[in-house]
């Protein structure tokens, strides 16, 4: 086929091959939130996004192998299907990312409140975008009667989408921001946690080809890279989850024999840990842990902290600490 965009088959494929790949990936999240009795409700947002990813993934195929099996309506109808499925998985998405943040701020506190507006925020952005595209369609002639239905969304749904990209995603990346910052950490252990919540901007790349390509008017290469975004956004909803577990593994392998601290989240309770909800665990073997919880007492700071007896913030023997301002 020429070099002008996909082939149906590469659509199909990619679409197949990046969707199990999201399922799996947040099936692994629930399975150690689940082994660590921390279900909370990030976990619930990114389940809502793994069903609909999974919606998306039939309808699609539906969509551009089988349609000529079914009568125009339904045809029509798989499109909605696959154009609403696409906003649920990427908002639903950025919410749980959202949602990721709120766990570790201790109730009351401004910067939660700050958060929780946020979310809201994205619930009205997401229930706009739903309206949108229902606006537009029904408003556009012919689209109805080709063969393969694929409306054309033109200018104005390219433009909101990137507003609303770039703003979302710059949200989930500059937020962990001003909730590591106070942390006394080394630059590196930092790096480490901020680049976790930095993947956002993955998405904000993928989602910005796809405006592209929707103000273009750019046919099979819309439905691809809409493919690749709400996948991909899954995918970056379940990586604090995911380096968590791998961490762990390294923290608990080369814990005799490296002193390097080790950053982790959400990672599985030690063998000496007492039950505690955790969000988000810092470890430094062979010393101390600072531990960023789900559930607290009430804290004057935005960042939670541990009163776990694993867990030295003040210590008043002169001993190493990290304190949490």
């Amino acid at each position: 086929m020429s070099s002008s965009g996909p082939t149906l088959a590469q659509t199909e494929v990619a679409d197949i091959v990046i969707t199990i790949i999201a399922i799996v990936v947040t099936s692994f999240r629930l399975y150690v939130r689940v082994r660590q009795g921390r279900l909370w409700i990030d976990d619930a947002w990114a389940t809502l996004g793994m069903i609909f990813d999974f919606t998306l993934l039939v309808a699609l195929c539906l969509y551009l192998q089988d349609f000529e099996k079914y009568p125009q309506g339904t045809r029509i109808a798989l499109y909605y299907i696959v154009a609403q499925c696409f906003y649920i998985v990427v908002w639903s998405s950025r919410l749980s990312i959202l949602f990721t943040i709120v766990r570790l701020t201790v109730p009351g506190t401004f910067f939660r409140r700050f958060l929780i507006t946020i979310a809201i925020i994205f619930g009205i952005v997401w229930a706009l975008l739903f309206s949108q595209l229902w606006w537009i369609c029904e408003n556009v002639a012919g689209w109805k009667t080709q063969p393969r239905p694929q409306c054309n969304l033109g200018r104005n749904v390219a433009i909101t989408q990137i507003i609303t990209d770039v703003l979302g995603d710059s949200v989930l990346i500059f937020a962990p921001f001003y909730l590591i910052y106070g942390v006394r950490l080394s630059r590196g252990q930092k790096v480490r946690v901020l680049s976790v919540f930095s993947a956002s901007a993955i998405t904000t790349v993928v989602s910005l080809i796809h405006a592209y390509y929707i103000f273009s008017g750019g046919g099979i290469r819309v439905i691809m890279t809409a493919i690749i975004e709400a996948s991909t956004s899954l995918i970056v909803a379940n990586l604090s989850v995911v380096v968590a577990f791998i961490f762990h593994l390294n923290a608990e392998d080369d814990a005799p024999s490296s002193p390097t601290p080790i950053i982790t989240f959400g990672s599985l309770p030690s063998r000496k840990r007492v039950r505690d909800p955790l969000a988000m665990t810092f470890t430094d073997a062979g010393t101390t842990a600072v531990v960023l919880e789900d559930l607290s007492e009430s804290h004057p700071h935005s960042l939670k902290t541990s009163d776990t007896d694993e867990t030295t913030l003040n210590n008043r023997e002169g001993k190493q600490t990290r304190e949490l301002c």
